[in-house]
Protein backbone atom coordinates (compact mmCIF):
# COMPACT_ATOMS: atom_id res chain seq x y z
CA UNK A 1 0.00 0.00 0.00
CA UNK A 2 1.60 3.76 -1.24
CA UNK A 3 1.97 6.28 1.56
CA UNK A 4 -0.59 8.67 1.79
CA UNK A 5 -0.24 12.01 0.22
CA UNK A 6 -0.78 14.03 3.23
CA UNK A 7 -0.09 13.21 6.95
CA UNK A 8 -1.68 16.16 9.31
CA UNK A 9 -0.62 15.27 12.77
CA UNK A 10 -1.66 15.60 16.30
CA UNK A 11 -3.93 18.11 15.36
CA UNK A 12 -7.31 18.63 17.86
CA UNK A 13 -10.07 17.01 15.70
CA UNK A 14 -13.70 19.05 15.41
CA UNK A 15 -14.84 15.98 12.92
CA UNK A 16 -18.00 17.88 11.89
CA UNK A 17 -19.82 15.04 13.46
CA UNK A 18 -20.81 17.66 16.43
CA UNK A 19 -19.25 15.26 19.05
CA UNK A 20 -16.23 16.12 21.55
CA UNK A 21 -13.04 17.30 19.86
CA UNK A 22 -10.23 14.60 20.14
CA UNK A 23 -6.98 14.49 18.69
CA UNK A 24 -5.50 12.66 15.96
CA UNK A 25 -3.60 12.36 12.64
CA UNK A 26 -5.76 12.82 9.32
CA UNK A 27 -4.22 11.12 6.29
CA UNK A 28 -5.38 12.51 2.41
CA UNK A 29 -5.12 10.05 -0.32
CA UNK A 30 -6.13 10.54 -3.86
CA UNK A 31 -7.81 13.66 -2.24
CA UNK A 32 -9.94 11.34 0.00
CA UNK A 33 -9.59 11.01 3.88
CA UNK A 34 -8.17 7.59 3.81
CA UNK A 35 -7.01 7.43 7.77
CA UNK A 36 -8.29 9.23 10.93
CA UNK A 37 -6.63 7.95 14.35
CA UNK A 38 -2.99 7.06 14.93
CA UNK A 39 -1.62 7.12 11.13
CA UNK A 40 1.87 4.33 11.08
CA UNK A 41 2.68 5.26 7.36
CA UNK A 42 4.28 8.37 6.31
CA UNK A 43 2.98 10.78 4.61
CA UNK A 44 4.50 12.22 1.15
CA UNK A 45 3.90 15.57 2.95
CA UNK A 46 3.36 16.46 6.72
CA UNK A 47 1.88 18.93 8.80
CA UNK A 48 2.68 19.18 12.42
CA UNK A 49 -1.06 19.93 13.86
CA UNK A 50 -0.43 19.83 17.49
CA UNK A 51 -1.96 22.12 19.59
CA UNK A 52 -3.77 23.54 16.40
CA UNK A 53 -7.98 22.86 15.48
CA UNK A 54 -8.54 20.65 12.55
CA UNK A 55 -11.85 21.09 10.89
CA UNK A 56 -13.66 20.16 7.76
CA UNK A 57 -13.62 22.87 5.18
CA UNK A 58 -16.71 25.28 5.64
CA UNK A 59 -19.30 25.22 2.94
CA UNK A 60 -21.06 28.50 2.57
CA UNK A 61 -24.54 27.80 0.97
CA UNK A 62 -25.35 31.59 0.18
CA UNK A 63 -22.93 33.24 -1.87
CA UNK A 64 -22.86 35.57 -5.00
CA UNK A 65 -19.86 34.70 -6.89
CA UNK A 66 -22.01 34.32 -10.10
CA UNK A 67 -19.83 36.95 -11.65
CA UNK A 68 -16.49 36.56 -10.67
CA UNK A 69 -15.88 32.95 -11.00
CA UNK A 70 -16.06 33.88 -14.39
CA UNK A 71 -12.83 36.40 -14.23
CA UNK A 72 -11.50 34.83 -11.18
CA UNK A 73 -9.63 31.79 -10.12
CA UNK A 74 -9.52 32.74 -6.28
CA UNK A 75 -12.76 32.77 -4.79
CA UNK A 76 -11.78 35.41 -2.36
CA UNK A 77 -13.01 36.57 1.06
CA UNK A 78 -14.88 33.42 1.23
CA UNK A 79 -11.21 31.01 0.19
CA UNK A 80 -9.69 33.44 2.95
CA UNK A 81 -12.13 32.13 5.96
CA UNK A 82 -11.90 28.55 5.75
CA UNK A 83 -14.41 28.31 2.54
CA UNK A 84 -13.69 24.96 0.40
CA UNK A 85 -16.89 25.23 -1.24
CA UNK A 86 -19.62 28.26 -2.06
CA UNK A 87 -22.65 27.74 -3.71
CA UNK A 88 -23.87 30.79 -5.68
CA UNK A 89 -27.09 31.71 -7.86
CA UNK A 90 -28.79 32.75 -4.46
CA UNK A 91 -31.34 35.37 -4.31
CA UNK A 92 -32.96 34.28 -8.18
CA UNK A 93 -30.45 36.83 -9.73
CA UNK A 94 -27.60 35.21 -12.00
CA UNK A 95 -26.08 35.26 -15.38
CA UNK A 96 -27.73 32.10 -16.93
CA UNK A 97 -29.88 31.75 -19.21
CA UNK A 98 -29.51 34.73 -20.90
CA UNK A 99 -30.14 36.26 -24.42
CA UNK A 100 -27.66 38.68 -25.87
CA UNK A 101 -29.97 41.50 -25.85
CA UNK A 102 -30.77 40.66 -22.09
CA UNK A 103 -27.19 40.81 -20.96
CA UNK A 104 -27.34 44.61 -19.90
CA UNK A 105 -30.19 44.03 -18.00
CA UNK A 106 -29.16 41.14 -15.97
CA UNK A 107 -26.25 43.56 -14.77
CA UNK A 108 -28.20 46.03 -13.74
CA UNK A 109 -30.42 43.62 -11.64
CA UNK A 110 -27.26 42.38 -9.74
CA UNK A 111 -26.29 45.55 -9.74
CA UNK A 112 -29.15 46.88 -7.82
CA UNK A 113 -29.67 43.31 -5.59
CA UNK A 114 -26.30 42.83 -4.61
CA UNK A 115 -24.07 45.99 -4.97
CA UNK A 116 -21.86 44.83 -7.33
CA UNK A 117 -20.79 47.86 -9.56
CA UNK A 118 -21.98 47.59 -13.54
CA UNK A 119 -18.36 48.46 -14.75
CA UNK A 120 -17.00 45.55 -13.03
CA UNK A 121 -20.02 43.12 -14.40
CA UNK A 122 -19.69 44.76 -17.90
CA UNK A 123 -15.76 44.35 -18.17
CA UNK A 124 -15.60 41.27 -16.33
CA UNK A 125 -18.61 38.44 -17.85
CA UNK A 126 -17.29 37.16 -21.22
CA UNK A 127 -21.27 35.89 -21.69
CA UNK A 128 -19.39 33.02 -23.54
CA UNK A 129 -22.54 31.11 -22.71
CA UNK A 130 -26.29 31.63 -23.39
CA UNK A 131 -28.23 28.64 -22.04
CA UNK A 132 -27.90 27.44 -18.45
CA UNK A 133 -25.91 24.01 -19.29
CA UNK A 134 -23.41 26.32 -21.52
CA UNK A 135 -22.74 28.13 -18.34
CA UNK A 136 -21.76 24.83 -16.15
CA UNK A 137 -20.04 23.88 -19.42
CA UNK A 138 -17.99 26.91 -19.47
CA UNK A 139 -17.45 26.96 -16.08
CA UNK A 140 -16.32 23.22 -16.05
CA UNK A 141 -13.47 24.14 -17.62
CA UNK A 142 -12.11 26.38 -15.59
CA UNK A 143 -9.75 25.94 -11.97
CA UNK A 144 -10.44 27.91 -8.85
CA UNK A 145 -9.36 27.45 -5.62
CA UNK A 146 -12.45 26.10 -3.70
CA UNK A 147 -15.47 23.98 -5.35
CA UNK A 148 -18.22 26.01 -6.48
CA UNK A 149 -21.83 24.84 -6.87
CA UNK A 150 -24.66 26.65 -8.96
CA UNK A 151 -28.31 27.71 -8.73
CA UNK A 152 -30.42 28.25 -11.62
CA UNK A 153 -31.45 31.85 -10.81
CA UNK A 154 -35.38 32.70 -11.55
CA UNK A 155 -35.09 36.25 -12.72
CA UNK A 156 -32.31 35.44 -15.43
CA UNK A 157 -35.09 31.75 -16.18
CA UNK A 158 -38.70 34.26 -16.27
CA UNK A 159 -36.52 36.94 -18.70
CA UNK A 160 -35.36 34.33 -20.99
CA UNK A 161 -38.94 32.56 -21.48
CA UNK A 162 -41.23 35.63 -21.17
CA UNK A 163 -38.77 38.86 -22.67
CA UNK A 164 -40.27 42.01 -21.46
CA UNK A 165 -43.28 40.61 -19.89
CA UNK A 166 -41.15 38.29 -17.89
CA UNK A 167 -39.46 41.48 -16.25
CA UNK A 168 -42.59 43.35 -15.73
CA UNK A 169 -43.67 40.73 -13.42
CA UNK A 170 -46.62 39.88 -15.99
CA UNK A 171 -47.76 36.89 -14.41
CA UNK A 172 -46.68 33.81 -16.64
CA UNK A 173 -49.15 31.70 -18.87
CA UNK A 174 -49.13 28.05 -18.78
CA UNK A 175 -47.10 27.76 -22.12
CA UNK A 176 -44.64 30.14 -20.29
CA UNK A 177 -44.68 27.21 -17.69
CA UNK A 178 -44.17 24.73 -19.48
CA UNK A 179 -41.14 26.38 -21.35
CA UNK A 180 -39.36 27.42 -17.85
CA UNK A 181 -39.91 24.34 -16.31
CA UNK A 182 -38.30 22.27 -19.32
CA UNK A 183 -35.45 24.46 -18.93
CA UNK A 184 -35.56 24.12 -15.46
CA UNK A 185 -35.14 20.14 -15.67
CA UNK A 186 -32.37 21.05 -18.29
CA UNK A 187 -30.43 22.39 -15.38
CA UNK A 188 -30.88 20.21 -13.01
CA UNK A 189 -29.06 17.79 -15.58
CA UNK A 190 -26.59 19.83 -16.25
CA UNK A 191 -25.27 19.85 -12.44
CA UNK A 192 -27.33 22.83 -11.25
CA UNK A 193 -27.63 22.01 -7.39
CA UNK A 194 -31.17 24.56 -6.83
CA UNK A 195 -33.61 26.80 -8.10
CA UNK A 196 -33.29 30.29 -6.35
CA UNK A 197 -35.82 32.89 -6.30
CA UNK A 198 -36.82 36.04 -4.52
CA UNK A 199 -40.40 38.09 -3.14
CA UNK A 200 -38.85 41.15 -1.74
CA UNK A 201 -39.14 44.92 -2.30
CA UNK A 202 -35.55 45.17 -1.55
CA UNK A 203 -34.29 43.61 -4.57
CA UNK A 204 -34.35 46.15 -7.60
CA UNK A 205 -32.10 47.08 -10.71
CA UNK A 206 -29.78 49.45 -10.52
CA UNK A 207 -32.58 52.17 -12.29
CA UNK A 208 -34.91 51.01 -9.58
CA UNK A 209 -37.33 48.28 -11.10
CA UNK A 210 -38.42 45.49 -9.27
CA UNK A 211 -37.11 41.97 -9.17
CA UNK A 212 -39.15 40.15 -12.01
CA UNK A 213 -40.10 37.13 -9.69
CA UNK A 214 -41.48 39.55 -6.92
CA UNK A 215 -45.39 37.96 -7.65
CA UNK A 216 -44.24 34.81 -9.93
CA UNK A 217 -47.49 32.83 -9.19
CA UNK A 218 -48.02 29.64 -7.10
CA UNK A 219 -48.27 27.90 -10.23
CA UNK A 220 -45.20 29.06 -12.32
CA UNK A 221 -43.20 28.07 -9.15
CA UNK A 222 -44.68 24.55 -8.81
CA UNK A 223 -43.92 23.91 -12.16
CA UNK A 224 -40.43 24.75 -11.91
CA UNK A 225 -39.63 23.10 -8.57
CA UNK A 226 -41.71 19.98 -9.63
CA UNK A 227 -39.47 19.63 -13.15
CA UNK A 228 -35.89 20.15 -11.24
CA UNK A 229 -36.97 18.09 -8.54
CA UNK A 230 -38.19 14.95 -10.89
CA UNK A 231 -34.71 15.46 -12.23
CA UNK A 232 -31.94 14.78 -9.65
CA UNK A 233 -32.71 16.51 -5.68
CA UNK A 234 -32.40 20.13 -5.86
CA UNK A 235 -33.14 22.54 -3.60
CA UNK A 236 -35.60 25.70 -3.83
CA UNK A 237 -34.05 28.78 -2.41
CA UNK A 238 -35.84 31.88 -1.77
CA UNK A 239 -36.08 35.30 0.17
CA UNK A 240 -39.39 36.74 1.60
CA UNK A 241 -40.67 39.74 2.86
CA UNK A 242 -41.79 40.22 6.40
CA UNK A 243 -44.78 42.59 5.46
CA UNK A 244 -45.69 39.43 2.93
CA UNK A 245 -44.66 36.30 4.74
CA UNK A 246 -47.92 35.22 6.39
CA UNK A 247 -48.67 35.01 2.50
CA UNK A 248 -45.43 33.84 1.14
CA UNK A 249 -44.50 30.98 3.25
CA UNK A 250 -47.69 28.93 3.24
CA UNK A 251 -47.38 28.89 -0.34
CA UNK A 252 -43.70 27.70 -0.23
CA UNK A 253 -44.58 25.44 2.22
CA UNK A 254 -47.33 24.34 -0.22
CA UNK A 255 -44.96 24.05 -3.36
CA UNK A 256 -42.64 22.05 -1.16
CA UNK A 257 -45.33 20.01 -0.01
CA UNK A 258 -46.74 19.25 -3.58
CA UNK A 259 -43.73 18.90 -5.16
CA UNK A 260 -41.09 17.18 -2.37
CA UNK A 261 -38.26 19.84 -3.21
CA UNK A 262 -36.22 20.16 -0.11
CA UNK A 263 -36.45 24.41 0.35
CA UNK A 264 -34.28 27.17 2.03
CA UNK A 265 -34.99 30.44 3.08
CA UNK A 266 -33.49 33.44 4.80
CA UNK A 267 -35.22 34.62 8.44
CA UNK A 268 -33.68 37.29 10.16
CA UNK A 269 -34.39 39.75 13.24
CA UNK A 270 -36.59 42.72 12.12
CA UNK A 271 -37.14 46.24 13.81
CA UNK A 272 -40.74 46.53 12.64
CA UNK A 273 -41.77 42.83 13.97
CA UNK A 274 -38.87 41.47 16.52
CA UNK A 275 -40.60 38.51 17.41
CA UNK A 276 -41.61 36.90 14.34
CA UNK A 277 -38.63 34.94 13.51
CA UNK A 278 -40.03 32.60 16.47
CA UNK A 279 -42.81 32.50 14.79
CA UNK A 280 -41.55 31.56 11.34
CA UNK A 281 -39.03 28.80 13.00
CA UNK A 282 -41.93 27.42 15.06
CA UNK A 283 -43.97 27.04 11.23
CA UNK A 284 -41.12 25.32 9.58
CA UNK A 285 -40.20 23.05 12.23
CA UNK A 286 -44.15 22.14 12.56
CA UNK A 287 -43.79 21.62 8.63
CA UNK A 288 -40.64 19.20 8.89
CA UNK A 289 -42.37 17.31 11.37
CA UNK A 290 -44.92 16.49 8.17
CA UNK A 291 -42.46 15.50 6.50
CA UNK A 292 -40.97 18.35 4.33
CA UNK A 293 -37.20 19.07 4.00
CA UNK A 294 -36.88 22.63 4.79
CA UNK A 295 -33.84 24.39 5.97
CA UNK A 296 -33.96 28.12 7.74
CA UNK A 297 -30.50 29.74 6.83
CA UNK A 298 -29.73 32.15 9.61
CA UNK A 299 -26.78 34.95 9.66
CA UNK A 300 -24.12 34.74 12.29
CA UNK A 301 -24.64 38.23 13.52
CA UNK A 302 -26.52 41.27 12.77
CA UNK A 303 -26.94 42.19 8.90
CA UNK A 304 -24.92 45.41 8.67
CA UNK A 305 -24.05 48.18 6.47
CA UNK A 306 -20.91 49.87 6.37
CA UNK A 307 -21.20 53.47 5.90
CA UNK A 308 -18.24 55.74 4.11
CA UNK A 309 -17.09 58.37 2.20
CA UNK A 310 -15.42 55.75 0.11
CA UNK A 311 -18.71 53.32 0.28
CA UNK A 312 -21.56 53.25 -1.67
CA UNK A 313 -23.70 54.99 1.39
CA UNK A 314 -23.76 57.65 3.92
CA UNK A 315 -25.66 59.49 6.36
CA UNK A 316 -25.06 62.38 4.40
CA UNK A 317 -26.06 61.22 0.91
CA UNK A 318 -29.57 62.89 0.58
CA UNK A 319 -28.29 66.04 2.17
CA UNK A 320 -27.95 68.78 -0.57
CA UNK A 321 -24.93 70.44 0.33
CA UNK A 322 -23.34 66.89 0.35
CA UNK A 323 -25.29 65.67 -3.03
CA UNK A 324 -23.35 69.23 -4.31
CA UNK A 325 -19.48 67.25 -3.89
CA UNK A 326 -20.72 63.97 -3.77
CA UNK A 327 -19.24 63.36 -7.76
CA UNK A 328 -15.82 64.54 -6.50
CA UNK A 329 -12.50 61.71 -6.39
CA UNK A 330 -12.18 61.07 -2.52
CA UNK A 331 -9.71 63.19 -1.84
CA UNK A 332 -11.07 66.22 -3.27
CA UNK A 333 -14.51 65.76 -1.37
CA UNK A 334 -12.71 64.99 1.66
CA UNK A 335 -11.06 68.57 1.03
CA UNK A 336 -13.98 70.40 1.00
CA UNK A 337 -15.98 67.98 3.94
CA UNK A 338 -12.86 70.01 5.89
CA UNK A 339 -13.61 73.26 5.01
CA UNK A 340 -16.09 75.04 8.00
CA UNK A 341 -18.59 76.46 5.59
CA UNK A 342 -19.26 72.89 4.12
CA UNK A 343 -19.25 70.87 7.53
CA UNK A 344 -21.68 73.67 8.60
CA UNK A 345 -23.72 73.48 5.56
CA UNK A 346 -24.18 69.36 5.62
CA UNK A 347 -24.86 69.59 9.43
CA UNK A 348 -27.47 71.87 9.45
CA UNK A 349 -29.31 69.53 6.76
CA UNK A 350 -31.62 66.79 7.60
CA UNK A 351 -31.54 63.15 5.29
CA UNK A 352 -34.41 63.03 3.12
CA UNK A 353 -36.27 59.92 2.25
CA UNK A 354 -35.20 58.20 -1.28
CA UNK A 355 -35.99 55.16 -3.24
CA UNK A 356 -33.31 53.01 -2.38
CA UNK A 357 -34.13 50.17 -0.22
CA UNK A 358 -30.68 49.93 2.01
CA UNK A 359 -31.03 53.48 2.18
CA UNK A 360 -32.30 54.25 5.72
CA UNK A 361 -32.67 57.55 7.44
CA UNK A 362 -30.20 57.62 10.27
CA UNK A 363 -31.05 56.02 13.33
CA UNK A 364 -28.02 57.41 15.61
CA UNK A 365 -28.84 55.05 18.55
CA UNK A 366 -28.11 52.09 16.09
CA UNK A 367 -25.22 53.42 14.68
CA UNK A 368 -21.49 52.65 15.82
CA UNK A 369 -17.92 52.88 15.31
CA UNK A 370 -17.18 49.25 14.41
CA UNK A 371 -13.69 49.78 16.32
CA UNK A 372 -10.57 47.60 15.92
CA UNK A 373 -10.74 44.48 16.02
CA UNK A 374 -14.42 44.96 15.15
CA UNK A 375 -16.99 44.52 17.72
CA UNK A 376 -20.16 43.41 16.18
CA UNK A 377 -22.39 43.27 19.59
CA UNK A 378 -21.81 46.71 21.62
CA UNK A 379 -23.84 47.68 24.08
CA UNK A 380 -26.69 50.40 23.03
CA UNK A 381 -24.85 52.76 24.86
CA UNK A 382 -22.12 52.59 22.54
CA UNK A 383 -23.60 53.63 19.45
CA UNK A 384 -23.14 57.61 18.26
CA UNK A 385 -26.54 58.90 19.63
CA UNK A 386 -26.16 58.09 23.37
CA UNK A 387 -22.51 59.03 22.82
CA UNK A 388 -23.28 62.43 21.51
CA UNK A 389 -25.70 63.39 24.53
CA UNK A 390 -23.14 62.37 27.00
CA UNK A 391 -21.00 65.07 25.48
CA UNK A 392 -23.80 67.16 24.41
CA UNK A 393 -22.73 66.77 21.33
CA UNK A 394 -24.96 66.60 17.92
CA UNK A 395 -24.98 62.35 16.86
CA UNK A 396 -24.19 63.53 13.28
CA UNK A 397 -21.05 65.69 14.49
CA UNK A 398 -19.69 62.49 16.06
CA UNK A 399 -20.68 60.67 12.20
CA UNK A 400 -18.78 63.33 10.24
CA UNK A 401 -15.94 63.94 11.97
CA UNK A 402 -15.49 59.55 12.04
CA UNK A 403 -16.29 59.11 7.75
CA UNK A 404 -13.09 62.15 7.95
CA UNK A 405 -11.06 59.91 10.04
CA UNK A 406 -8.36 57.64 7.97
CA UNK A 407 -8.26 60.06 5.59
CA UNK A 408 -11.55 59.84 4.23
CA UNK A 409 -11.80 56.29 5.28
CA UNK A 410 -13.65 55.94 8.33
CA UNK A 411 -16.82 54.25 8.82
CA UNK A 412 -20.04 53.64 10.11
CA UNK A 413 -21.33 50.20 11.12
CA UNK A 414 -25.53 50.20 11.34
CA UNK A 415 -26.63 47.02 12.79
CA UNK A 416 -30.48 46.54 10.35
CA UNK A 417 -31.44 42.83 10.83
CA UNK A 418 -30.61 40.62 13.66
CA UNK A 419 -30.23 43.53 16.56
CA UNK A 420 -33.20 44.69 17.62
CA UNK A 421 -32.51 43.38 21.29
CA UNK A 422 -29.46 45.36 21.55
CA UNK A 423 -27.50 41.81 21.46
CA UNK A 424 -27.23 38.69 20.17
CA UNK A 425 -29.44 36.24 22.05
CA UNK A 426 -32.30 36.14 18.97
CA UNK A 427 -29.29 35.26 16.68
CA UNK A 428 -28.22 32.33 18.85
CA UNK A 429 -31.72 30.82 19.49
CA UNK A 430 -31.74 31.16 15.55
CA UNK A 431 -28.34 28.96 14.85
CA UNK A 432 -29.43 26.22 17.36
CA UNK A 433 -33.06 25.72 15.91
CA UNK A 434 -32.73 21.93 14.60
CA UNK A 435 -33.83 22.92 11.19
CA UNK A 436 -31.44 26.23 10.52
CA UNK A 437 -27.84 26.50 8.87
CA UNK A 438 -25.65 29.29 8.72
CA UNK A 439 -26.32 31.52 5.74
CA UNK A 440 -26.38 34.91 4.26
CA UNK A 441 -22.67 35.83 3.84
CA UNK A 442 -23.28 37.37 0.69
CA UNK A 443 -19.71 36.36 -0.59
CA UNK A 444 -19.46 38.23 -3.64
CA UNK A 445 -21.59 40.78 -3.25
CA UNK A 446 -22.74 44.11 -1.69
CA UNK A 447 -19.26 45.33 -2.49
CA UNK A 448 -19.63 48.74 -1.35
CA UNK A 449 -21.71 48.34 1.62
CA UNK A 450 -21.65 45.29 3.51
CA UNK A 451 -18.73 42.53 4.61
CA UNK A 452 -20.11 39.63 6.02
CA UNK A 453 -18.43 36.58 3.96
CA UNK A 454 -15.83 36.75 7.24
CA UNK A 455 -19.08 34.82 8.84
CA UNK A 456 -17.62 31.39 8.93
CA UNK A 457 -14.38 32.84 10.69
CA UNK A 458 -16.75 34.99 13.11
CA UNK A 459 -19.31 31.83 14.11
CA UNK A 460 -15.88 30.58 15.64
CA UNK A 461 -13.93 33.90 16.61
CA UNK A 462 -17.12 35.39 18.61
CA UNK A 463 -19.86 32.47 19.56
CA UNK A 464 -17.43 29.82 20.52
CA UNK A 465 -14.78 32.00 22.09
CA UNK A 466 -15.24 35.66 22.47
CA UNK A 467 -18.67 36.42 23.01
CA UNK A 468 -19.15 38.75 26.63
CA UNK A 469 -22.67 39.01 26.39
CA UNK A 470 -24.43 36.32 26.61
CA UNK A 471 -24.13 32.58 26.04
CA UNK A 472 -21.51 31.07 23.85
CA UNK A 473 -21.73 27.86 21.24
CA UNK A 474 -19.34 25.10 21.37
CA UNK A 475 -16.49 24.32 18.91
CA UNK A 476 -17.86 20.70 17.75
CA UNK A 477 -21.82 22.10 17.94
CA UNK A 478 -20.46 25.66 15.11
CA UNK A 479 -18.22 23.38 12.86
CA UNK A 480 -20.81 20.84 12.59
CA UNK A 481 -23.21 23.68 11.79
CA UNK A 482 -20.97 25.07 9.04
CA UNK A 483 -19.68 22.01 7.46
CA UNK A 484 -21.68 18.87 7.57
CA UNK A 485 -25.16 20.29 8.11
CA UNK A 486 -24.48 22.94 5.01
CA UNK A 487 -23.10 20.36 2.74
CA UNK A 488 -26.58 17.83 3.43
CA UNK A 489 -28.68 20.82 3.24
CA UNK A 490 -27.75 21.30 -0.99
CA UNK A 491 -26.91 17.42 -1.28
CA UNK A 492 -23.42 16.98 -1.05
CA UNK A 493 -23.01 14.39 1.34
CA UNK A 494 -19.70 13.46 0.49
CA UNK A 495 -17.84 16.44 2.60
CA UNK A 496 -18.22 18.46 5.74
CA UNK A 497 -16.82 15.40 7.96
CA UNK A 498 -13.32 14.34 8.67
CA UNK A 499 -13.69 10.69 8.14
CA UNK A 500 -12.64 7.81 5.90
CA UNK A 501 -14.23 8.36 2.14
CA UNK A 502 -14.64 11.87 2.73
CA UNK A 503 -13.55 14.32 0.38
CA UNK A 504 -10.30 16.23 2.04
CA UNK A 505 -11.24 19.29 2.64
CA UNK A 506 -9.74 20.57 5.46
CA UNK A 507 -8.68 23.15 7.84
CA UNK A 508 -5.69 24.05 9.93
CA UNK A 509 -6.55 26.58 12.29
CA UNK A 510 -4.61 28.45 15.11
CA UNK A 511 -7.83 28.76 17.09
CA UNK A 512 -6.13 31.28 19.74
CA UNK A 513 -4.66 33.19 16.88
CA UNK A 514 -7.79 33.02 14.54
CA UNK A 515 -8.79 36.64 14.46
CA UNK A 516 -10.70 39.37 11.99
CA UNK A 517 -9.43 42.79 11.32
CA UNK A 518 -11.76 45.54 10.21
CA UNK A 519 -13.35 45.79 6.69
CA UNK A 520 -10.94 47.99 4.17
CA UNK A 521 -12.13 49.05 0.83
CA UNK A 522 -9.61 47.19 -2.11
CA UNK A 523 -9.79 48.23 -5.76
CA UNK A 524 -8.56 44.57 -6.93
CA UNK A 525 -12.01 43.91 -9.31
CA UNK A 526 -11.87 44.77 -13.25
CA UNK A 527 -11.19 47.62 -13.94
CA UNK A 528 -9.87 48.85 -10.74
CA UNK A 529 -13.64 47.98 -8.94
CA UNK A 530 -14.12 48.45 -5.50
CA UNK A 531 -14.82 45.67 -2.86
CA UNK A 532 -14.81 45.78 0.93
CA UNK A 533 -12.57 42.94 2.10
CA UNK A 534 -11.64 41.59 5.67
CA UNK A 535 -8.24 40.32 6.48
CA UNK A 536 -7.85 37.26 8.96
CA UNK A 537 -5.36 35.73 10.42
CA UNK A 538 -5.08 32.24 12.30
CA UNK A 539 -5.86 29.69 9.49
CA UNK A 540 -2.52 27.95 9.19
CA UNK A 541 -3.56 25.80 5.87
CA UNK A 542 -7.01 25.34 3.94
CA UNK A 543 -7.05 22.08 1.86
CA UNK A 544 -8.96 21.34 -1.16
CA UNK A 545 -9.07 18.02 -2.28
CA UNK A 546 -6.07 17.05 -0.61
CA UNK A 547 -4.23 20.00 -2.11
CA UNK A 548 -2.54 22.61 -0.05
CA UNK A 549 -4.48 25.88 -1.57
CA UNK A 550 -3.60 28.17 1.43
CA UNK A 551 -0.68 28.32 4.18
CA UNK A 552 -0.22 30.73 7.10
CA UNK A 553 -2.62 33.05 5.24
CA UNK A 554 -1.21 33.34 1.89
CA UNK A 555 -2.56 31.27 -1.48
CA UNK A 556 -0.37 28.85 -2.70
CA UNK A 557 -1.58 29.56 -6.73
CA UNK A 558 -2.70 25.58 -6.31
CA UNK A 559 -6.62 25.43 -7.15
CA UNK A 560 -7.80 21.98 -7.48
CA UNK A 561 -11.58 23.60 -6.71
CA UNK A 562 -13.81 22.33 -9.63
CA UNK A 563 -17.62 23.01 -10.52
CA UNK A 564 -19.77 20.36 -8.72
CA UNK A 565 -21.99 18.71 -11.06
CA UNK A 566 -25.36 17.89 -9.10
CA UNK A 567 -26.07 16.54 -5.77
CA UNK A 568 -22.68 14.13 -4.75
CA UNK A 569 -22.10 11.07 -2.78
CA UNK A 570 -19.40 9.54 -0.69
CA UNK A 571 -17.08 7.34 -2.48
CA UNK A 572 -17.23 3.56 -1.74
Amino acid sequence: MSNPDLVIRGGTVADGGGGELFEADVAITGGRISEVGKVSAKGQEEIDARGKLVTPGFVDVHTHYDGQVTWSQDITPSSQNGVTTAIMGNCGVGFAPCKPADHTRLIQLMEGVEDIPEPVLSAGIPWAWESFPDYMDWLSRRDFDIDVGAQLPHAALRVYVMGERGARRDPSTAEDNAAMAKLAGEAVRSGALGFSTSRTLNHRTSTGDFTPTLKAGEDELTAIAGAMHRQGRSVLQFVLDLSTIHEDLPMMLRVADSTKCPISFSITQNDKSPNRWRQTLDEINAAAKRGLSITAQIAARPVGLLLGLELSRNPFQTHPSYKAIAHLPLHERLARLHQPEIRKAILSETATATDDPLFFRPNYDKMFLLGDPPDYEQPPENALGPQARKQGRQPEELAYDAMLSDEGRGMLYVPFLNYSDGNLDATREMLIDPQSVPGLSDGGAHCGIICDASFPTYLLTHWTRDRTRGEKLSIPFVVAAQSRKTALSVGLTDRGLIAPGYKADVNLIDYDRLHLHPPKVHYDLPVGGRRLLQDVDGYEATIVSGVVTRRHGEATGRRPGKLIRGAQGVAS
